[in-house]
């Protein structure tokens, strides 16, 4: 099974006054892993549907594999579907709902066993074939959606919110699953979650989308690490953001006020009003040798296993986050307690303050 190249260009899908997709360009790669992440209401299911042909365009275009695929009906399209709810026919067994897309492509029985057998090894359920869905668990079922979409083999997949019906640890185990069936097969995946951390663990490529539009694409690294609107900064992953003022500038060199605090680092913004942000893990607690971002008391900390979480109140009262990893003992500290606190500068990014251009 091979993957092939997908490409959306221009997008436009509007429902009545509102506009779901406004100017919407991606591009996977053949074989790529890319998800479309985002808050509920940015557009990414519905990007998502038109790609899969459920929902008209009222603009732009998609090429699969160098041709046309909006011009063709759903069922043309020669793409493979997991929904959010797995939409299993509950009166078939596994193995009958995994041969279904093959019946209606009407394949000969010894090739549709042959390969009803290996979708059921490839998900690594061939010793439940003969189970009803309701016999099985929320993972199970997953397993099954998703072999009944492979089974097809497909030019492009797609996937919408697959694992939000599981418990914590479970999404964990099926995310690695979906990860290593789609590697082992190299096909082309669309993916759609509001769940960071599940984007930043399965995707080769996220676009992170809002209100309609493509805020950024990159790597999990990319997204995470170098943010390109503040949008992207505070989404992607827990953020401290602090509307600041430009006090002192040397190039690209500044130096902000923010909150109570003083924070320094690179930026082309004329300013003055910026916004600061850097993460929870920047912030380093008494730190010797480091210039002095703030001070402030602690107002909880929690124990989460790996890190300890710091939430501190400034003097003049701004809330940072400070995670502290691999805590020892001596990391626990009495609430209300006087704390001091660094941030590197390579740490900080600035973007426009709200209002600004």
């Amino acid at each position: 099974m091979a993957g092939a190249a997908l490409e959306v260009a221009g997008l436009v899908k509007r429902y009545g006054a509102h506009t779901a997709l406004d100017q919407v360009s991606v591009t996977a790669s053949a074989g790529e892993f890319f998800t479309l992440l985002g808050p509920s209401g940015c557009g990414k299911t519905t990007l998502l549907r038109c790609v899969a042909g459920f929902a008209r365009l009222d603009g732009g275009q998609i090429v699969c594999g160098g041709a046309r695929l909006d011009t063709l009906p759903a069922h043309a399209r020669d793409i493979g579907m997991v929904f959010q709810n797995y939409a299993i026919f509950p009166h078939l067994t596994v193995a009958e709902n995994i041969a279904y897309g093959l019946r209606a492509r009407r394949v000969a029985q010894p090739e549709l066993a042959r390969r009803v057998g290996e979708a059921l090894e490839l998900v690594q359920m061939a010793d439940l074939a003969e189970r009803m869905p309701a016999q099985l668990s929320g993972g199970q079922q997953q397993r099954v959606a998703l072999a009944r979409a492979l089974v097809v083999r497909p030019r492009l997949l797609l996937m919408d919110e697959p694992l939000s019906n599981l418990d914590a640890r479970l999404r964990v185990t099926m995310r690695g699953e979906i990860r290593r069936i789609q590697r082992e097969l190299g096909i082309t995946t669309l993916y759609v979650t509001h769940d960071q951390e599940e984007a930043l663990a399965v995707s080769d490529r996220i676009a992170v989308m809002e209100r309609g539009r493509v805020e950024q694409v990159g790597t999990p690294w990319e997204v995470y690490a170098a943010p390109r609107t503040a949008f992207v900064a505070q989404f992607v992953g827990l953020s401290n953001a602090l509307s600041g003022v430009i006090v002192a500038r040397d190039g690209r060199r500044v130096t902000v006020e923010a909150g109570g605090l003083r924070v320094e680092g690179d930026t082309e913004l004329p300013g003055p009003r910026v916004l600061a942000v850097f993460r929870p893990e920047a912030v380093l607690l008494d730190e010797g040798g480091r210039a002095l971002a703030g001070e402030g008391r602690l107002v909880s900390a929690e124990f989460l296993g790996a890190i300890l979480r710091c939430r501190i109140r400034t003097d003049a009262g701004a809330l940072i986050v400070a995670d502290v990893h691999k805590p020892a003992g001596r990391a626990a500290r009495p609430e209300g307690q006087a704390v001091r606190f660094a941030v590197a500068s390579e740490d900080v990014r600035f973007f426009p303050a709200e209002g600004t251009s």
